[in-house]
């Protein structure tokens, strides 16, 4: 490491960017009240978000790449700050659509060319600990900001929670720009014109192993984050008479066991290694969807969700630590194309696992998900070199 990155700080960023998908989450009905408009009207608030942030790194990556990760990382921040301070005072469902779209895109920079940077200043063999320290700030979003956003909104309304969520990016923002000053301004290492915008990409897919990852990407996000993982609540509600914010507690088990994960990183990748902590974590996740398919009540399937937390980063950080490796001279690029390929992962995995569930039901769609991910391990350790 040429120096002593602030992890904290960059955790902090990622946890700032990720909380912008999770925030809307239990604010729905509020929106609409207020607005005059259906529940189902706002649910396009949420697309809004996710397909500028994942469609947006098909730019965000170069981008990054020929500006300088951590100047492009800051400037968004701080845009991504604004436009969620200004979702505050929308006075239309229209108004806020575009500016939770603009958010999207600018959050859409952050953890993404963050993963690049940490590629570019951290040995490999130390890269995956590192990073799993860097997750600690998305992994925190996804646990909290869903329960925080709801209790700021039932005392202050829905656009209080947006208010502290844009305060809390600009803020970081801030810091950011504090801390590393001067070197937001230098003049990044020009890769060889080879290597930058869309002949980036070619040069990535024209590698064996920019393939393999990119392929492992697109099928890690169909049959988990877009496939079982975003079921589990409805699942628990259905199978097992839950209300709503106690399956969300159920849900969040999966968010201990990837903590878990974030502060053991280090000491796995040491003492398993890449390869068994990719087919380890990959054939573990195909055993407890199983046992997630067969849990006979909502405890046994949290712990379900707490044991797959952790079996989950330890297959999928050897994937994203793979990324900042594939096309060194272009990491922003190579690690936005990763994004990338997971995103439409997830968008295939959504509309193909709910076909699934009307036409065989949950426990057998979490079946198919456990041999789908099986699969994709076997695939997965075949090719890495």
């Amino acid at each position: 490491m040429t120096r002593t990155e602030p992890i904290g700080l960059l955790a902090l960023a990622g946890f700032a960017s990720g909380s912008g998908m999770r925030l809307l989450d239990p604010l729905l009905p509020g929106v609409a009240a207020d607005l005059e408009v259906s529940v189902a009207r706002t649910s396009a608030l949420i697309a809004a978000f996710m397909l500028p942030y994942g469609l947006g790194q098909v730019i965000l990556g170069p981008l990054g790449d020929r500006m300088g990760k951590l100047r492009v990382v800051c400037t968004a921040l701080l845009l991504y700050g604004a436009c969620v301070l200004a979702c505050a005072a929308a006075p239309s469902l229209a108004t806020l659509v575009a500016l939770r779209a603009a958010s999207g895109l600018f959050a859409g920079a952050v953890i993404p060319l963050l993963l690049a940077h940490l590629g570019d200043v951290v040995p490999y063999e130390e890269r995956q600990g590192t990073i799993g320290r860097f997750l600690t700030g998305m992994v925190m979003a996804q646990m909290l900001t869903g329960p925080a956003s709801g209790v700021i909104g039932e005392y202050g309304g829905w656009r209080s929670s947006f208010l502290v969520l844009g305060a809390l990016a600009v803020g970081i923002g801030a810091l950011l720009l504090r801390h590393f000053g001067r070197l937001l301004w230098r003049a990044p290492i020009r890769s060889a014109p080879r290597t930058q915008g869309l002949v980036a990409y070619l040069a990535l897919l024209s590698r064996p192993a920019g393939r393999w990852l990119l392929i492992c990407a697109f099928f890690d996000g169909l049959c988990l984050f877009g496939g079982a993982f975003p079921f589990v609540g409805a699942f628990v509600i259905q199978e097992f008479g839950l209300r709503a914010g106690f399956a969300g507690m159920v849900v969040a088990f999966f968010g201990l066991g990837a903590f878990l994960y974030t502060r053991f990183a280090r000491g796995l990748v040491r003492r398993f290694g890449e390869r068994r902590l990719l087919f380890g974590g990959g054939l573990g996740l195909a055993v407890f969807l199983g046992a997630l398919a067969a849990a006979p009540n909502w405890q046994a399937a949290a712990a379900a969700q707490f044991v797959m937390g952790l079996l989950f980063y330890m297959f999928h950080g050897v994937l994203q630590a793979r990324a900042t490796e594939a096309l060194p001279e272009a990491r922003g690029t190579a690690v936005s194309a990763f994004a990338l390929a997971l995103f439409l992962g997830q968008t295939v995995g959504s509309i193909a696992f709910a076909a699934v569930l009307s036409a065989i039901g949950y426990r057998e769609g979490f079946a198919a998900a456990a041999i789908g991910v099986a699969l994709l391990s076997v695939y997965a350790r075949r090719g890495l070199r």
